[in-house]
């Protein structure tokens, strides 16, 4: 298995080739299907946003068996999440864990205007969504970006991803004793629906 920082620069260098339209997938093939009927070893864990626009493996060039996905609007954790990134992080010996955002997220957009319009009418459901960010977000109401409202979403969906990525490294004791040994690394990163390109802005332990 390659080391955390190894496989942060492959998604690097898939999602260079995406952004530029020069996307390769020689893992799409039937051999490759063939392969993976013995097991898989994803190099790195995505904890993404439900988005249409954001799937993991195309944004990253990556093919069948490089990574294990989960998706969640507003790319939030719960429990069921977190049970799935400590199964990938503990059976398969995976060495990072993205927590990946995108401009313009929709849940984000939700709950700031939750926050400044009071709440609105919605299922149970969908309100645990926005509950779970409006934690981390309703502070910025607290600063001038208040009059900003593209500035405020930009940092707004930055806040979301850094209180992801610090819940899954301290709400789970197995995948706080992953990253204490160094064996796990997570860190969060922000996907742009214009220009194609994810930054990893929040470099994580």
């Amino acid at each position: 298995m390659i080391s955390a920082s190894e496989a942060i620069e492959r998604l690097r260098e898939g999602n260079s080739r995406f952004a530029a339209g020069r996307s390769d997938q020689p893992s799409l093939s039937p051999n490759r299907r063939r392969e993976l009927l013995a097991g898989q070893k994803p190099f790195a864990i995505v904890l993404g946003c439900s988005d249409s626009r954001v799937p993991a493996e195309i944004v990253f060039d990556q093919g069948l068996g490089d990574l294990f996905v989960i998706r969640v609007a507003g790319n939030v954790v719960a429990p069921s999440l977190v049970g799935s990134v400590e199964f990938a992080a503990e059976k398969f010996g995976t060495p990072l864990v993205v927590v990946l955002g995108h401009s313009y997220c929709g849940a984000v957009q939700a709950t700031l205007k939750e926050l400044a319009l009071g709440p609105e009418e919605r299922s149970p459901n969908l309100a645990s969504i926005v509950d779970r960010i409006r934690p981390s977000v309703e502070t910025l109401f607290e600063t001038d970006l208040r009059h900003d409202p593209q500035a405020l979403l930009y940092y707004a969906i930055r806040a979301n991803v850094r209180a992801s990525a610090s819940q899954l490294r301290h709400a789970s004791p197995i995948l706080e004793a992953l990253v204490h040994e160094d064996r796990l690394r997570i860190v969060g990163a922000e996907y742009d629906l214009e220009s194609g390109l994810i930054d990893f802005f929040e470099k994580g332990s």
